[in-house]
């Protein structure tokens, strides 16, 4: 089956068609990042408009890339929620006019549920059931994952995101959009022990970010002279530990918990470089299996939205045109 994919839950444009719900033929996205940095973060009705100048020539350069036209597209799989309302209607919209028109198919499907899919993009597959940690800036989860559509929430974040934690101390630290990305290049020349950051609640696998966040806004403020572009690696080394170090000790807990050998790790997050490290040397050292996609499928992209669809199609699922996008959607 040739599904056409389409994602465009935040200020990412993306289109994809994928085979069989494991080859991406194509995957194509269209990013902002450079228009919401001047603001420190996503303008929801800026990412609306650049969303409906990007939609359609995003999706036709997908199908360019693949070597396909719609008429050989058998379903169409778009992002329904969660995410910001303005830009799903864009991408939903768009979806739905296509599934008009060539009487093709369509799904909506949950954004988090592509995260997770997207595993099934890489060359190493876990079986059933695994655990997943879906790690990203507005979502920090641990589910376990019995089936596609068959989820279970062991822990959660009671606050901020491990990615809104990164780009808030970017911002603290005049660091620049997005934070995630400029603090994993400026620690790599850092010591990660150089400053004791706090690792929270501890004995559960929920996880809370603020009282980190405030510790460096603390450690910037208690000082006595100005951070200098020296001392910055160390500082984003020690911040990126405390949340990676948390990441991995209570997710690999909670697959120890409920006696499941293999963890998927995936969101935007999970292309930060310490991360996929430390997870694949603590698995080898417990005896855990770690999964993770390329970096290009744990960001917002369209090929996970369409591995999601295609499942669905595949069991039956169709959606009808008067499907509305969703700002919350809980995954389980």
């Amino acid at each position: 089956m040739l599904v056409l994919g389409i994602e465009s839950s935040c200020d990412e444009t993306a289109a994809a068609v994928v085979s069989d719900g494991t080859g991406a033929l194509s995957n194509v996205i269209a990013s902002q990042i450079d228009i919401h940095g001047r603001y420190g973060g996503v303008v929801p009705e800026i990412a609306s408009r650049k969303h409906m100048e990007a939609i359609i020539p995003v999706t036709c350069q997908a199908l360019d890339d693949a070597g396909v036209s719609m008429e050989e597209i058998e379903g169409i799989a778009v992002t329904r929620g969660p995410g910001l309302v303005g830009s799903l209607l864009v991408g939903l919209s768009a979806a739905k006019a296509m599934a008009f028109a060539g009487d093709i198919p369509f799904v909506g499907v949950n954004h988090i549920e592509g995260h997770i899919a997207a595993i099934f993009l890489s060359e190493r597959r876990p079986d059933f059931p695994f655990v997943a940690l879906v790690v990203s800036g507005g979502h920090t989860h641990i589910y376990l994952v019995r089936d596609f559509g068959n989820f279970q929430i062991l822990g959660q974040t009671r606050d901020d995101a491990a990615g809104e934690a990164f780009d808030k101390a970017a911002r603290m630290l005049d660091l620049g959009y997005p934070g995630g990305v400029v603090i994993d290049r400026l620690a790599k020349n850092g010591d990660p022990a150089a400053i004791a950051f706090p690792r929270a609640m501890k004995g559960n696998v929920d996880f809370s970010f603020s009282g980190l966040k405030t510790a460096l806004l603390n450690y910037i403020k208690n000082r006595k002279t100005p951070i200098s572009t020296d001392e910055l690696p160390d500082i984003a080394a020690s911040y990126q530990e405390a949340i990676v170090d948390v990441l991995v000790e209570k997710t690999l807990q909670a697959a120890r918990d409920a006696s499941v050998p293999r963890v998927v790790v995936c969101g935007g997050v999970a292309s930060n470089n310490r991360l996929r490290k430390s997870f694949f040397e603590t698995g080898e050292k417990t005896g855990i299996e770690i999964f993770v996609p390329p970096p290009v499928f744990c960001t917002d992209n369209a090929a996970m939205i369409a591995v999601a669809g295609n499942n669905l199609l595949c069991r039956g699922k169709r959606d009808s045109f008067d499907l509305n996008a969703v700002s919350r959607w809980p995954l389980d």
